[in-house]
């Protein structure tokens, strides 16, 4: 059982469904034991397609627990929207970072990882090794 808070996962997508499917797959695959806060925030607030910096604001502050925050976008506006809230310095708590990785096969590394009790720089790690995920 891992000793302290665990780091946070945030998915960002441009779809709420997406965001959720991908949410419960990580957090499915990582259960046995004490499972890192998900949130995901996708969509608009009405239910479209589109990214809401308010929504990941507020998904990254129900997954805080003061350990950091490893977050994931799926494509280009979601990633600008990431980028764009970290540079304001007091849109995301402290210790929350935008990770370079496969949207899906990375979220399942990233939330196996955390949930185990690693760091945010170990979960960052284990989400971008997934690019290297070879499916032949």
């Amino acid at each position: 059982m891992p000793d302290g808070p665990l780091v946070g996962i945030v998915l960002v997508s441009h779809s709420g469904p997406v965001a959720e499917a991908v949410a419960a797959l990580a957090t499915g695959l990582a259960q046995g034991g004490a499972t890192a806060s998900v949130a995901a925030a996708g969509g608009t607030p009405d239910g479209g397609l589109g990214t809401s910096a308010e929504s990941v604001s507020a998904a990254a502050a129900r997954v805080d627990r003061g350990a950091g925050i490893a977050i994931l976008a799926d494509l280009g506006s979601a990633v600008l929207t990431v980028k764009a809230l970290l540079s304001e310095g007091d849109a995301l708590p402290a210790g929350a970072r935008l990770v370079d990785a496969p949207f899906v096969e990375g979220a399942v590394a990233a939330v196996v990882t955390a949930s185990a009790g690693a760091d945010l720089a170990a979960v960052e790690a284990a989400a971008t090794e997934a690019y290297a995920y070879r499916k032949v």
